[in-house]
């Protein structure tokens, strides 16, 4: 095929850009090379258009062992034990082919955590679909649900939490990111950066087929009405060969025989041999033909750019290839010697013994656009002046009982019923608390993760958006009486090249920077996914925090449930009762404008690690951190989780009680203290300047009002679980 600015434009590159790779070759790419640039240059690889954002981040910390830059995190958890964490999006495969794009969303991450020796330990998603009415949305997150479940089930690692919303901003792209922690002794951390001349290139894993090229360009268009064209673009994921993959991957790593390795994931063969020979300022040199493939008649350009799945690159130790080649063979795999590292500092492909591409690495990588797009400051929305009459009409019981069953806070039971949660048998807190747990075997420790998203706060303000989605990651851990450590995010956002989207991404960064700073809870490792949009509607700005904290004891482990009649719960920190953006306030009073509540970072870290200091002292039975729905919808959630109820106490203060009960107020607990605990309580929390509201008192049955309103736990148990069973079988 000839070259030129029509096809690179097909490529998914701007007019500019295809000048100044010309430029930079001195000469028309060939196909090959053109498509090796589009690939290393789309925004899904080249961050090109966040990049100068991303570097603000907060980064740093005592326990930060790796930061952004790597195929994940890492962090140390004590006792020569690491964590390998990171979140990542598998967006637009999923909307295109929802089991395939979200199954290999799993496999990916999971090869981004193994990759750098972690054997993986638990998985988390995050999923976001469009109004529930909308005719794509039931069949969507069916085929979401399945993948991730028959990914992750199969290759044996638990799901221990999750998130599932609905908007209408999804209806024509949805959200799925998926999470994978990973542990690691931290001195057996492998890393992607090659090193040394004249080494060895291996390709391992399953062979190369003509499934997923383009996906990483792909992953960087908006959709439009040709999407169903797309569908050969979303890779085909096998976790049976992942596992063996998996099992390969650490028995090799036991030894001394890697110098660097990095999954084929975006972009396939092409990424995964361009970062590695840049991070380690070398050239690469491969032999196409030694490729193994699955598919006749393969070319260069189709080899370099499939994202088949399970393959991994490996650059090893001259002298190691036959010890390395017995484990792959043992394990069923593919093992090919395809070339080697070079001093040349470019990379130089082979075929049919012709030279088919010549790049100098840096063209690749640090010559890849980065843009300063502009961006449109979002301002903070005028407050709403919600008066008596709005309330007039309501009832509490009413207002609940409809709560409970909206899409956004009903029981997603349905949903992680059909991941395995138990699977390796150390998942010690399962799916629908605030945090999942996992022991770490052998020790008394466990790691505590989360994972979280507020579209709404966001899409109203994300500034304070941004800096409320790292306080609920820190609450959620600290809720299950873990130490937050550091977060991995996933910053889900429209076209970037329109001024307000761009905006809404900066702001937010800006946020998460702010809060993640503050709390002393560090960036350490994540993915940008823009061009959520279709027919020029994009998505509400969706950054996905994922949370990671330390148990140091399991058995001072925390849950939400309820434990036993008499004790007291407390309300800590101020409820003033913000309404805006509330879940109550779209829902009953039909209000949709406002600004989100205020995220006090004082506040949020004086009230949490106040908090955590009481669950460490034994003084908390159960805890639950106060956020969608507010005061009620929180308690609601404790007493169905423990078959308990609750009789609150008459209300003091001049705000009335949907502000107080509904409103969403930041930096707030539910804590369920024994009686005879509260002056201890008391004490410290007056010590540590924290307010405190005397909720009320554990009953056996019955959320009770002081007016003689009176909840039934089972009927509400009803709303708070039909919901989605009936929306996914009808």
């Amino acid at each position: 095929m000839t070259v030129n600015e029509k096809v690179a434009i097909d490529h998914g590159l701007k007019k500019d850009e295809y000048k100044k790779i010309c430029d930079l070759l001195k000469r028309i790419p060939n196909i090959t090379e053109l498509g090796i640039f589009s690939a290393m240059w789309n925004e899904h690889c080249s961050y090109k258009s966040s990049k100068k954002h991303l570097k603000n981040l907060h980064t740093k910390g005592k326990k930060v062992i790796q930061g952004p830059g790597e195929n994940a995190g890492v962090i140390d958890i004590g006792d020569d034990d690491a964590i390998v964490f990171k979140i990542e999006s598998h967006n637009h495969p999923s909307f295109i082919e929802p089991y395939q794009g979200a199954a290999t969303g799993v496999g990916g991450i999971m090869r981004d955590v193994f990759t750098m020796g972690a054997r993986p330990i638990a998985n988390l998603n995050s999923i976001h679909f469009g109004s529930p009415q909308h005719k794509k949305t039931k069949n969507l997150l069916r085929g979401v649900v399945k993948g991730i479940g028959g990914y992750g089930n199969c290759i044996g690692v638990p799901t221990i939490a999750g998130q599932t919303t609905f908007d209408e901003s999804y209806n024509g792209n949805i959200l799925v990111n998926a999470m994978t922690l990973g542990l690691v002794n931290k001195n057996k951390i492998f890393y992607s950066k090659a090193a040394g001349i004249d080494k060895p290139v291996i390709y391992v894993g399953s062979k190369t087929g003509r499934d997923g090229i383009h996906g990483a360009s792909m992953a960087s268009a908006v959709f439009d009405e040709k999407i169903e064209e797309k569908k050969p673009t979303v890779q085909v994921g096998d976790p049976f060969t992942e596992k063996l993959l998996l099992e390969a991957c650490l028995e090799l790593m036991a030894g001394d025989s890697i110098i660097a390795i990095q999954d084929m994931g975006a972009a396939g063969l092409t990424s995964s041999s361009v970062e590695m020979a840049s991070k380690g300022k070398l050239g690469i040199e491969l032999n196409l033909n030694k490729v193994p493939c699955r598919e006749e008649k393969m070319t260069p350009y189709e080899i370099m750019l499939s994202e088949s799945q399970e393959r991994m690159l490996i650059v090893l130790e001259n002298g190691k290839e036959e010890k390395a080649k017995k484990i792959f063979d043992k394990w069923d795999l593919d093992f090919a010697i395809i070339g080697k590292t070079t001093n040349s500092k470019n990379i130089e492909l082979y075929f049919d013994e012709k030279k088919v591409a010549n790049i100098p690495i840096d063209f690749l990588a640090e010559n890849a656009p980065v843009y300063d797009r502009k961006w449109k400051k979002i301002k903070l929305p005028q407050s709403i002046k919600f008066k008596k009459q709005d309330f007039k009409a309501l009832k509490i019981e009413n207002c609940l009982k409809k709560l409970l069953s909206t899409a956004n806070i009903c029981d997603k039971q349905w949903i992680w019923d059909q991941y395995d949660h138990t699977v390796m048998g150390d998942t010690i807190q399962k799916p629908g608390g605030d945090s999942g747990v996992v022991r770490i075997h052998g020790t008394s420790k466990a790691v505590a993760a989360s994972v979280d998203s507020s579209a709404l706060y966001c899409f109203a303000h994300p500034l304070s958006g941004g800096k409320q989605i790292v306080c609920e990651s820190w609450r959620n851990l600290i809720s299950v009486g873990a130490d937050p450590i550091a977060v991995t995010n996933c910053l889900n956002f429209g076209n970037p090249e329109k001024e307000k989207n761009m905006g809404e991404f900066v702001e937010c960064v800006h946020g998460i920077t702010e809060a993640s700073k503050y709390l002393d809870f560090p960036v350490v490792s994540g993915n940008v996914s823009f061009y959520n949009e279709t027919k020029d509607k994009g998505i509400k700005p969706t950054p996905s925090i994922g949370g990671v904290g330390l148990i140091k004891n399991y058995q001072n482990m925390i849950s939400m449930d309820l434990k036993n009649t008499g004790n007291i719960i407390l309300v800590i920190g101020k409820t003033i009762g913000h309404l805006e953006q509330s879940i109550f306030a779209r829902n009953i009073l039909s209000e949709k404008k406002g600004p989100p509540p205020e995220v006090n970072l004082f506040n949020e870290k004086n009230n949490g690690l106040t908090t955590l200091k009481l669950i460490k002292e034994n003084l908390i039975e159960s805890c639950h951190d106060v956020s969608l729905g507010g005061i009620i919808v929180a308690i609601s959630k404790m007493c169905l989780k423990g078959k308990k109820g609750i009789k609150i106490n008459q209300l003091k203060g001049l705000i009335n009680k949907f502000e107080y009960f509904f409103g969403e107020d930041q930096a707030r607990y539910l804590v369920e203290i024994q009686k005879e605990n509260l002056p201890k309580v008391d004490k410290i929390l007056k010590e540590n300047s924290v307010h405190y509201d005397e909720l009320g008192t554990v009953v056996d049955e019955n959320i009770e009002f002081s007016d003689e309103i009176k909840l039934s736990i089972d009927d509400l148990e009803k709303s708070y679980k039909s919901w989605l069973r009936k929306y996914m079988i009808n």
